[in-house]
C-alpha cells in the first residue's frame, strides 16, 4: 500500500528546474520507496552505494560508473549516496553532464560543505520525515473524524511514532520490533560507522539519557559529568545523532542577551516511537506525559518545513515553540489538557514582542479564541494548529 506523501507537489515542482534532486531523511522514512514510485513509467535505473559492486566502481572511476549504470536511463535513482568517496566532485561531474538523478541520503552529510560547494545551482534538496500525522491518517484510510476517532489515532501516532512500516503494522508488538530494531541499524550503520564511533556502550547511554531528558534544555557539561563523558564526546554524539535524523535540536529564541538564554539547544527524537522504544516505554495513556506530547508537536511543525525555536528568560519565562513565518512571529503553547487560560509565560512574550497571533495547541480542551494585547490567542488541537499554519504559508 503506498501513501501519497505530502512533500510530492515540491518535488514535482523542482523536476524540470534540477537535474539533480535530493531526498535526505530517517532511514526507513519512505525515502527509496516515494522515489520509486516517481519514476513509474519511464526509462529507469535503481542504484544504491550499499551495494559494495556499485559503491566500489563510484569510488574508483566515476566515468566508468557512469557508463555502467547511467548510459541509456532517462533518470537514475542513486540510494545512500553518503557512502561514495568525493560524492560532491563526482555528482557536480554528472551534473555538468546533464544526467538526470535522483539521490538520497540518511546522513545530513550531503548537506556538509565538502558536498554541497560543489553542487550549488546543481541541486534541490528535499527533507522526508517519518509519515506526518496527515499521511498517517492516509494509511489508516480515515476520512471521517469524531474526537474519540481522532484522539485515538493521535495515541497511536504520539507511542508508535510514523515510521510507515510501523504504521501499517497492526500488532502492537511486532511495532515495538521493528522501532527496536530499526534503533540498533540507526546506531549500528548509520551513526556509529559513518561518523566513527567505536565506543558504543557509552552511545547507547547517551542516546537513553536523552529519551528521557526530552524537552530539557542540553547544559554539555552537565551531561557530561552525570554520563563521565567530556565535552568534545557530548557535542560529537550530538551532532551525529542529528544528523542521522534521530534527534532534533533547536536554539533559543531572542533579540536580547541580556536577559534571555541564549547558547543552550533543547533536544528532542524525530520520532516518538522511536524515542518510547530507546526509553522502552510506551504509555497506555498521555496521562503526565507533557514532554512527550511536546516532542509530538514538534515533529509535526518540522514535517511542515518550519523553523522553530524556544523561548526562555532568566526570569523563568518560557514558551514551547516560536515560529517565525515571513518575519511574523507565532508564539506556540503546548498543553496536553487547556483550561482556555493565558499562563503568564505566554503573556510576558506576547507583552514584549506583538505578535498579531499566538496558539495554545492541548490534546483536550476546547476550541477557543481571546485577545490579549491585540494578540488573537487560539486555543485548538493539532489539526487546528496544522490548518492556522498552512494557511499563513500559502498566503506568504
Amino acid at each position: 500500500m503506498y501513501i501519497t506523501r505530502d512533500i510530492k507537489e515540491k518535488f514535482e515542482g523542482l523536476l524540470s528546474a534540477y537535474d539533480l534532486v535530493a531526498i535526505t531523511g530517517a532511514r526507513q522514512a519512505g525515502k527509496t520507496t516515494f522515489l520509486k514510485e516517481n519514476l513509474k513509467g519511464s526509462e529507469t535505473n535503481y542504484l544504491t552505494l550499499d551495494d559494495p559492486d556499485v559503491k566500489n566502481l563510484f569510488d574508483e572511476d566515476i566515468k566508468k560508473f557512469e557508463n555502467q549504470y547511467l548510459e541509456g536511463y532517462n533518470t537514475v535513482i542513486l540510494d545512500e549516496v553518503q557512502y561514495g568517496k568525493e560524492a560532491g566532485r563526482k555528482l557536480k561531474y554528472l551534473a555538468d553532464k546533464k544526467r538526470k538523478l535522483w539521490i538520497s541520503s540518511s546522513s545530513q552529510i550531503i548537506l556538509s560543505k565538502e558536498v554541497l560547494s560543489f553542487l550549488v545551482g546543481r541541486i534541490s534538496i528535499i527533507k522526508l520525515y517519518p509519515f506526518s500525522l496527515n499521511e498517517f491518517l492516509k494509511a489508516k484510510e480515515q476520512k471521517e473524524l469524531t474526537e474519540q476517532i481522532m484522539k485515538r489515532h493521535i495515541w497511536e501516532h504520539i507511542i508508535y511514532g510514523g515510521y510507515p512500516k510501523v504504521v501499517l503494522t497492526k500488532e502492537a508488538e511486532l511495532k515495538k520490533t521493528i522501532l527496536k530494531d530499526l534503533y540498533e541499524l540507526m546506531i549500528l550503520k548509520d551513526i556509529a560507522n559513518t561518523f566513527s564511533i567505536d565506543d558504543i556502550g557509552s552511545l547507547e547511554k547517551f542516546t537513553r539519557y536523552l529519551a528521557h531528558s526530552i524537552g530539557n534544555v542540553i547544559v554539555y557539561e552537565k551531561v557530561g559529568s552525570a554520563l563521565d563523558l567530556s565535552f568534545q564526546t557530548v557535542k560529537k554524539y550530538l551532532d551525529a545523532m542529528e544528523k542521522s535524523y534521530l534527534i532534533i535540536r533547536i536554539e533559543p529564541f531572542f533579540t536580547n542577551k541580556l536577559k534571555e538564554i541564549t547558547k543552550q539547544p533543547k533536544v528532542y527524537f524525530n520520532d516518538t516511537g522511536l524515542r518510547n522504544s530507546i526509553g522502552n516505554n510506551f504509555p497506555l495513556n498521555l496521562e503526565n506525559q507533557g514532554k512527550l506530547f511536546e516532542n509530538y508537536i514538534l515533529t509535526e511543525l518540522i514535517k511542515m518545513d518550519l523553523e522553530v525555536k524556544y523561548w526562555q528568560t532568566k526570569s523563568k519565562a518560557e514558551v514551547d515553540f516560536i515560529v517565525n513565518l515571513d518575519n511574523k512571529l507565532i508564539p506556540i503553547e503546548v498543553k496536553l489538557k487547556s483550561d482556555g487560560k493565558v499562563k503568564r509565560s505566554l503573556r510576558s512574550f506576547i507583552e514584549t514582542y506583538k505578535p498579531k497571533l499566538a496558539i495554545v495547541v492541548s490534546y483536550e480542551g476546547k476550541e477557543s479564541e481571546t485577545k490579549i494585547n491585540g494578540c488573537k490567542v487560539k486555543f485548538t488541537n493539532i489539526f487546528g494548529l496544522r490548518s492556522q499554519l498552512q494557511n499563513l504559508k500559502s498566503k506568504l
